[in-house]
């Protein structure tokens, strides 16, 4: 391959290059991000960063030296526009690129609020970019009113952030509970209590019907017809996959860019990664949305790219900081029956999921030796008995022996 091109400049699509050149390809290659700054870390944004604890140059992955250093040709704030599967090429403003291979890393976008429930109001704003951090970071001011719409973990950061910098915040989820889509109640119930702890009023089973103002937020009503007066509101809604390029250049769309175990998709020369890919998992499909396997899948992709042929196996892991609270989580809970409780030292706890016998996945709340112990275990593919998980006199390391 003469020439490899990357679409989408975050965490995939650099650490797809940086793999590609330490694996010993020498041919052109070329990142496209649409954003006007590097790859940047994305988790921070919506807690060290927002909170002023992070200088913007600590969010970059690599210094911007180091693509040029490498070959890499990185092009920033030019989104493209289209992809010629016929002539393989792309297009970026009024230029066409040529490519042999295509990546596409693009990524997510978040939910919007409707513009029927006053979505399109000055002060609606959503945490996903870098600009859109520092577009809302103003209004982050002690005695501002903040709602926020949704109780999953990007709302319930935010919630975090809001309620430590001493605004007034109220969150609502139109669900029955918060995290009701991804933790299990007794998770859920921990964090319910960190935030009405620290002044958030939560509201469960309350959605938002709109929000009123003339050009700009002034309040919302929500769903069981109360009113509360808000400076600004964060959406909080869900991300769903960036593949309309993909979809407009007639790729196999499912839940994101459907690819084999290999990263290809169902253009053999067109690979993708990341957010926006959704691969063969357990006779059906999955989509991940987290730093460690966008990394993981990145390189598997590269590799692939250049002959390994070796199958990506995902090996889910994912995090949320939350006040004095860190929140690690190994493995997918999805169909488990069972959930165990294993209390650990100085107020930490953790929380084990099981299917039957079978261990699942774990969520460890300032318990990182639980979290390490259960992600070798689930890895390994290994179970340990959930009676011994739930006593406490249990030496956690005989769980590995």
């Amino acid at each position: 391959m003469d020439r490899i091109v990357v679409v989408g400049a975050g965490q995939a699509g650099a650490s797809l290059c940086a793999r590609l050149r330490a694996k010993g390809y020498t041919g052109a290659l070329t990142l496209i991000g649409a954003e006007p700054v590097p790859p940047y870390q994305r988790p921070p944004l919506s807690k060290a960063y927002l909170l002023g604890e992070m200088p913007v140059e600590r969010l970059y992955l690599r210094p911007e030296s180091f693509y040029a250093d490498q070959g890499i040709d990185l092009r920033l704030g030019a989104p493209v526009t289209g992809i010629d599967r016929d002539s393989r090429t792309v297009t970026v403003g009024d230029e066409v690129l040529h490519w042999d291979a295509l990546a596409l890393t693009t990524g997510s976008a978040p939910r919007r609020l409707p513009a029927a429930t006053g979505g399109g109001l000055d002060g609606v704003a959503t945490v996903r970019t870098l600009a859109d951090v520092d577009d809302m970071a103003p209004r982050f001011a002690e005695g501002a009113r903040v709602l926020i719409v949704g109780g999953g973990y990007i709302g319930l950061e935010a919630a975090a952030v809001a309620a430590k910098r001493g605004l007034h915040v109220t969150l609502v989820e139109m669900n029955d509970r918060i995290l009701g889509r991804v933790a299990a109640p007794e998770t859920a119930e921990v964090f319910r209590t960190l935030h009405r702890d620290a002044g958030v009023d939560l509201r469960e089973g309350v959605g938002l019907d709109r929000l009123l103002g003339e050009d700009r937020v002034e309040a919302a009503r929500l769903t069981d017809g109360t009113e509360i007066p808000a400076d600004f509101v964060i959406a909080g809604v869900g991300i769903a996959p960036a593949t309309d390029l993909a979809e407009a250049a007639g790729l196999e769309i499912a839940d994101g860019i459907a690819t084999d175990e290999m990263g290809r998709t169902s253009d053999p020369n067109i690979w993708a990664a990341g957010d926006c890919a959704s691969f063969p998992w357990n006779g059906g499909r999955l989509r991940l949305e987290s730093v460690g396997h966008a990394i993981d899948q990145a390189e598997a992709v590269a590799d692939n790219m250049l002959g390994a042929g070796t199958p990506y196996v995902a090996k889910p892991w994912f995090w949320s900081d939350q006040y004095d609270t860190k929140l690690q989580i190994a493995g997918l809970n999805a169909g488990h029956d069972r959930v165990v409780r294993r209390a650990g030292k100085a107020g930490s706890v953790s929380f084990w999921y099981f299917a039957g016998d079978r261990l699942l996945a774990v969520d460890a709340m300032n318990d990182p030796r639980a979290y390490m112990v259960a992600k070798r275990l689930i890895e390994a593919g290994r179970s340990p008995d959930p009676d011994a998980v739930a006593d406490p006199e249990t030496d956690l390391k005989a769980l590995l022996a």
